[in-house]
């Protein structure tokens, strides 16, 4: 550590030391590490792998129906083929595009107006902030797998109504973290100095408590998208999700179970694909609740040996 000499005396002051950047910390973390790199996988192959597949996903051919996993047969041969002899590997980035273009919609919607309505409601108190609670009681008394089914068995399946539907019964997720924290901080003194200084109380929430909350609500957001990617699945494994001749990942799975005996990868790539998808956004979502934390920022510093040992906050590290 570098020291600084006192301009009245000879005394040495510790200098603060800098905060280690987010790459470097993240590279400590080889298991955080690698969901990062295969998240970023993921999200390239949904964005830009069909410029490349073209109509492959949907264009059959029954000669080569069923045909295993080999080397010999092409990039799009590399997965095998499906019953209707449709590229695998085609259909899968078809697939993550959709899954993704249901899951990230749906977690962005309830993480802006959960986070909105809570924020508000946990910096006014009072009875608006009993009415929002009730409200997300309400909707968090049923469980959101059941609204969707019932909701979707009603109205047509769809894309737009699965992500409805996911976004409003994850709304009270985020709104009850933002209220426990915009009534924690409401009452810190930068924010009475801000109220003092007569500052809308828009702008308090949105300079002052906003920044500070955020961290919390994006971890949340980071293991939201799991589960609802998982629901999302689930809900096209049941046939009332994405339908054909759109596809997801849980499609295929519905799609390929009852082949699983004799092509067992029509069913287990895709699962595979959304286990990976979403263990890695939870291995990713720890670390960034570390990262994120100024108490426990300091440990992703350490080695790993020593990253679980119990030791009190260096003071300079703490910003």
């Amino acid at each position: 550590m570098t020291r600084e000499k006192a301009s009245t005396g000879d005394t040495a002051v510790p200098a603060r030391t800098a905060r280690p950047s987010w790459w470097r910390m993240l590279a400590r973390d080889r298991a955080a590490a690698v969901g990062a790199v295969v998240l970023t996988v993921v999200a390239l192959v949904a964005l830009f792998g069909r410029l490349f597949i073209g109509d492959r996903a949907q264009r059959q051919d029954l000669a080569v129906s069923l045909r295993p996993p080999s080397l010999g047969d092409g990039v799009y041969g590399l997965l095998g083929t499906d019953v209707l002899g449709r590229s695998m590997v085609a259909r899968l980035i078809e697939a993550s595009a959709t899954t993704l273009s249901v899951a990230v919609p749906a977690v962005l919607s309830s993480l802006v107006i959960g986070s909105a309505l809570g924020l508000w409601a946990g910096y006014h108190g009072g009875r608006r902030e009993s009415v929002t609670l009730r409200i997300a009681d309400v909707i968090l008394s049923f469980p959101s797998l059941l609204i969707a089914v019932v909701v979707l068995y009603v109205f047509s399946p769809s894309a737009l109504n699965l992500v409805l539907i996911l976004a409003v019964t994850r709304i009270p997720v985020y709104l009850r973290t933002a209220r426990a924290e915009a009534a924690e901080l409401r009452s810190r003194l930068f924010v009475d100095a801000a109220r003092t200084f007569g500052t809308a109380d828009r702008m308090i929430i949105y300079r002052h408590i906003l920044p500070i909350a955020l961290p919390t609500l994006l971890t949340v957001a980071t293991l939201d998208f799991c589960f609802v990617m998982l629901t999302e699945s689930s809900l096209s494994f049941l046939g009332i999700g994405i339908q054909p001749p759109d596809v997801s990942w849980g499609l295929m799975v519905a799609q390929g179970r009852q082949y699983l005996q004799t092509a067992w990868w029509i069913t287990v790539l895709p699962g595979l694909a959304i286990v990976l998808t979403t263990v890695s956004a939870t291995v990713l979502a720890a670390w960034a609740r570390l990262a994120t934390d100024p108490a426990q920022r300091w440990r992703l510093t350490l080695p790993k040996k020593r990253r679980t040992a119990s030791a009190p906050v260096p003071p300079e590290m703490i910003p």
